[in-house]
């Protein structure tokens, strides 16, 4: 148990049977009346964010978050399955817990699982991939000086937006939190 006058940012906690996460804390003593804790906390499973406030003694109970490194193998169509590299335990996720998290991940990579008493909630890619660049349009001479971009698909299927000098057949560094080109491998 955890009360609103220990809030730290990044505390996981349970209110009314959802997991939030403190993104921001505030200890307010006004000249009249109690002092309370002014919070922003986020839903880690849908995403949302909302506003709260509490007594600094109420109480609530920590949310354990397992975060387990799994390999992805591969995909069937209607599920997404996974591997524990350490127990060689495998997992089948649909598409709704999936999202589109995978869409810069290539089979036999490695991901975060993360979870609550069980329920998968989460899959975190890793921060930078090196993917090969599968179709893209050609560039011209002349046209790099507005620092200009064009679509390209990258062996996942997903469509990143890269400099004209980046052809087809290049290596290239992604960010998985932005979906953004960084360098050229």
């Amino acid at each position: 148990m955890v009360s609103a006058g220990e809030f730290r940012n990044g505390v996981t906690i349970e209110i009314e049977g959802n997991i939030f996460q403190i993104i921001e804390f505030q200890h307010v003593k006004p000249g009249k009346g109690a002092a309370f804790v002014r919070t922003k906390l986020k839903n880690i499973i849908s995403g949302g964010v909302v506003e709260k406030t509490f007594r600094p003694t109420e109480k609530f109970e920590n949310a354990h978050i397992d975060r387990v490194d799994m390999q992805y193998l591969y995909s069937d169509g209607d599920l997404y399955y996974f591997m524990d590299v350490n127990t060689y335990d495998q997992i089948a996720l649909n598409p709704d817990q999936i999202g589109d998290t995978l869409k810069f991940v290539k089979e036999n990579e490695m991901v975060k699982i993360c979870s609550h008493k069980g329920n998968v909630f989460a899959i975190e890619p890793p921060l930078f991939v090196e993917l090969e660049i599968t179709e893209t349009e050609p560039g011209f001479k002349g046209d790099t000086a507005t620092g200009a971009t064009k679509p390209a698909t990258v062996e996942t299927g997903a469509v990143v937006y890269v400099p004209l000098f980046v052809d087809q057949g290049d290596k290239i560094k992604i960010d998985t939190r932005t979906g953004e080109y960084l360098s050229r491998v």
